[in-house]
């Protein structure tokens, strides 16, 4: 938080603040699809299964590459979104990457990044009706890639050994042993940091810390992605319901959440499921 200081400010400090600052990750290098040609892929696609994600519970689902997924509500209700290859669980989503090549909240256009050594495009975002929502005068946005999960480790941490069993990251946990057929124990190590849909979030200006507000999510919303690869994806629908108060609460009003599958025929114009990162490691962290 910064809020202790003990250190003399130099003659210079403010020269030292004004410094201007440099993005790390210039976004005119990232290569970014081309949406047009998603939309030949979307005018050709037919529902194919729905997914109900029950209130403080959560679901998996399994979609094809070239096929599409929408998240959606019943009523103001934010959700924890993990995104696995459907055929290595080793192969999972990169929320610190994909933070920092797209910004702290995501939207349409934008894909969703796994980890090394794969570092490729999992999905891409192709509908996201809050996006007129931009950056309110908080500084919030929808769709975070900064917050971790909601847990009971440091729900237990902060209440004095409170031991509540449906966090998120509780309810994925259960949800991807249900579909691998392996114990709790051994896939709560592959849970990762999250895409929080439809969860309202910033940063405070004055102290740095994370924070949440009511989510703008309304029954008829939905984020909409396009599978880039084979995906297994886990969906939590978070007990702090529209997280205006809390995150971990049996007492938040929650609603159902939904996963819808459509299935495409027509690919988009060039499109082909991306290979691993080319990055040949024999020579540097894989000698």
């Amino acid at each position: 938080m910064k809020h202790i200081s003990k250190s003399r400010a130099p003659a210079d400090a403010e020269h030292r603040r004004e410094v201007r600052p440099v993005v790390c990750y210039p976004m005119e290098t990232l290569p970014r699809p081309d949406l047009a040609a998603y939309e030949q892929a979307r005018a050709a696609m037919q529902p194919k299964q729905r997914v109900t994600v029950a209130p403080r519970n959560a679901a998996c689902f399994r979609v094809r590459a070239g096929d599409f997924f929408r998240i959606s509500v019943e009523g103001p209700q934010v959700g924890d979104l993990n995104l696995f290859s459907a055929h290595n669980l080793d192969e999972r989503f990169y929320s610190g990457k994909t933070r920092a090549l797209n910004g702290t909240h995501v939207g349409t256009g934008d894909q969703l990044f796994s980890s090394f050594p794969y570092l490729r495009p999992m999905a891409t975002i192709t509908r996201d009706t809050l996006d007129w929502y931009g950056f309110d005068a908080f500084g919030g946005a929808v769709h975070d890639v900064i917050g971790t999960r909601c847990d009971p480790y440091t729900h237990n941490l902060l209440s004095g050994g409170g031991q509540y069993h449906h966090c998120c990251h509780s309810n994925l946990s259960r949800a991807l042993a249900k579909e691998t057929g392996l114990p709790v124990r051994a896939v709560e190590k592959h849970v990762h940091d999250v895409l929080n849909v439809f969860m309202c979030t910033g940063f405070l200006r004055e102290t740095g810390q994370y924070f949440m507000k009511a989510s703008p999510v309304r029954k008829g919303d939905y984020l909409e992605m396009f599978a880039e690869i084979d995906l297994l994806g886990c969906l939590s629908a978070c007990p702090g319901g529209d997280c205006s108060a809390s995150h971990s609460s049996d007492e938040a009003v929650c609603h159902p959440m939904y996963v819808d599958i459509f299935a495409s025929d027509v690919r988009p114009e060039g499109w082909m499921p991306p290979g691993v990162n080319g990055y040949d490691g024999s020579h540097g962290v894989g000698a």
